[in-house]
């Protein structure tokens, strides 16, 4: 049953992502905007199932493996960050690259920081 919870999880996480990466964002813009946009709301997103989860422990774990490893996991994407970077230093963009590196991770880190930091205190 939970390998059915993770399963629709993902899926709906992966449609959510696939059609955000519909919307037309300035396409003239090296810098990959919509990746880095869905894995920042996606670090927003798993940081406030990950509070609300440890301060209502009777929330069944079904729905947590559903959010956090379905939905979350299917939603954000650590390859296609991976492969737009590699395309950046491959293209010659190699200071964008880095700076999508560097911003990726440092905010995507300080995100579930905060949101720990501010509602768990």
């Amino acid at each position: 049953m939970n390998c059915l919870f993770v399963g629709v999880g993902g899926f709906l996480g992966a449609l959510l992502r696939y059609l955000l990466g519909l919307i037309s964002v300035n396409e003239n813009n090296v810098f990959p905007l919509k990746t880095f946009l869905i894995n920042i709301s996606g670090c927003l997103l798993i940081a406030i199932i990950t509070m609300i989860a440890g301060k209502h422990i009777n929330i069944d774990q079904k729905w947590i493996l559903f959010l956090k490893v379905g939905f979350c996991g299917g939603f954000t994407t650590f390859s296609t960050f991976a492969l737009e970077t590699t395309e950046l230093i491959k293209s010659g963009h190699v200071i964008i690259a880095f700076i999508y590196m560097m911003l990726s991770v440092f905010m995507g880190c300080a995100i579930v920081f905060g949101v720990e930091y501010l509602f768990i205190k």
